[in-house]
């Protein structure tokens, strides 16, 4: 074995030790799996950040009887809130950034910056606030020293190298291929996975073969003496016979076992289609309607959707003035447009229009592909930072559509893809979204292999979405605005 650091059990069987097997690797909050690195690295910047912004706010004003100790901690409180939300809006406690050194510390400078912004507007609107110039200043100077330090230390001696789950895969075919072929850091991060087991000789080998471990003995006994956390399942033929007693006497032993749609659900946030059987969508978790959750995501989508509205006004007239002049004063500013949403109800979505009048004179529905000609010089500015798309606050407003969801296609081509995968049309069991778990983790897509794609976190959402889930994905996706990723 190569650089895995495995021992073989002895003779005698060992005795479990208790670990907190909780902190390593992800776990479920809110249905959503998060990473307990970031988690950690979180509330250290979380706590740090407060430090700094009580420590200089605390002797930026006198506190008195007349009630100004309110407003002092209000002072101290903002700029944590602001830079932790800022922080969170870039991207930077998402388990798939892949971004350079540069890229990290450009971010960071952008999130305080963010967080400055956010801070002077509340003390524009509520200047009984003791947060003058100078102690944001220095508030802000203070809190970039400590993430850029913890950073730095996070970067070299956690991620990657603390608190993930050690991993057995018992398989060495063409599924268990599919865990030796995640290379990225992006999607290990959580994972150290030990190597792959084989149990039948005679199996076709598809994985490497420096990862395919030589146990002698039980199972049981190489977990416990490597201190495994999770054994995952990855046999090409679900009717081989697998060593139930040993895999019982792991469970029992603390030792998780697990399915590797499971695991690929965990680790990547997706339902793998092209390892998916009825099976585990019959018996898995989710899915499930829920009238309190329904009701709690239509009153964020109503309040929020209101309140963008009045927030974004200003650049929507600017936008649709733009649209007019280069239009030549004529033609119209809005492009309203057929899609399909929950249940598959038919409505009009409407966007500021970003294309010749004359897009489609063919009548045939066609994909957006790169440096689409048909795009005019205002519509590609604001296809880059998705000004296109504010009218769709009006569809979330009167019902058409969520905040988050699906992304809402065509009915032409809703037909097309669910003759491809039948599962395509299990997406509209939600309302479609103007931002979207798969927007979020895939470039956007202008083809049949992009959609099926996007299908797979889809699916994800369906069956785990919740308010928290929503309001992470509405987080990160400022990052996807300011940073123009998956523009077209």
């Amino acid at each position: 074995m190569n650089d895995l650091n495995v021992r073989q059990a002895g003779s005698e069987r060992e005795v479990p030790k208790a670990r907190m097997r909780f902190c390593h690797g992800k776990f479920r909050l809110f249905g959503h799996f998060v990473h307990a690195q970031f988690v950690l690295l979180a509330l250290i910047e979380f706590g740090l950040i407060s430090a700094v912004s009580y420590s200089v706010n605390a002797g930026s004003a006198a506190v008195d009887a007349s009630g100004s100790f309110l407003w002092l901690l209000l002072s101290a409180v903002m700029p944590v809130a602001a830079f932790s939300f800022s922080l969170a809006a870039m991207g930077l406690y998402d388990t798939r950034q892949r971004q350079s050194f540069n890229g990290i510390a450009s971010r960071i400078v952008v999130a305080i910056l963010f967080g400055m912004v956010l801070c002077a507007c509340v003390g524009f609107i509520f200047p009984q606030t003791t947060l003058t110039a100078g102690s944001l200043g220095l508030t802000s100077l203070g809190s970039l020293a400590v993430v850029a330090i913890v950073r730095g230390l996070f970067y070299a001696f956690v991620d990657g190298h603390m608190l993930r789950k050690r991993v057995i895969v018992i398989g060495v075919g063409q599924r268990a291929s599919s865990i030796d072929r995640l290379r990225r850091k992006s999607d290990m991060r959580a994972v150290n996975l030990l190597g792959f087991v084989c149990l039948d000789e005679s199996t076709q080998r598809e994985v490497d073969q420096d990862r395919i471990l030589k146990i002698k003995g039980s199972i049981r006994d190489f977990a416990i003496a490597n201190r495994v956390d999770e054994i995952v399942i990855a046999l090409d033929d679900r009717r081989q016979k697998l060593p139930v007693e040993d895999l019982l006497d792991c469970r029992m032993s603390g030792i998780d076992i697990v399915d590797m749609l499971d695991f690929f659900e965990r680790e990547r946030g997706i339902i793998l289609l092209s390892l998916l059987y009825p099976g585990w969508l019959v018996f898995a978790k989710g899915f499930a309607p829920d009238a309190l959750r329904a009701f709690k995501k239509r009153a964020l989508d109503w309040l929020v959707s209101f309140v963008l509205l009045l927030v974004f006004a200003p650049f929507m007239l600017l936008t649709a003035l733009a649209i007019y002049i280069e239009s030549g004063f004529k033609g119209p500013i809005l492009y309203r447009q057929k899609r399909v949403g929950r249940h598959g109800h038919v409505f009009d979505v409407i966007k500021f229009r970003s294309m010749r009048t004359d897009a489609e004179a063919s009548g045939k529905a066609q994909w957006a592909v790169d440096n689409d000609p048909r795009v005019t010089r205002v519509g590609h500015f604001i296809r880059k930072y998705r000004l296109d798309e504010l009218p769709q606050l009006w569809n979330v407003f009167v019902g058409d559509m969520s905040l988050v969801g699906p992304r809402p296609e065509r009915p032409e081509f809703v037909e097309h893809l669910g003759e491809i995968n039948s599962l395509y049309r299990e997406r509209h069991r939600l309302s479609p979204g103007v931002t979207g778990w798969a927007q979020l983790c895939y470039p956007y897509g202008a083809s049949d292999e992009d959609s099926i794609q996007k299908l797979q976190y889809d699916l994800y959402y369906v069956k785990n979405h919740s308010i928290f889930l929503d309001i992470y994905i509405l987080i990160q996706t400022v990052e996807v605005v300011l940073f123009k990723k998956g523009s077209r």
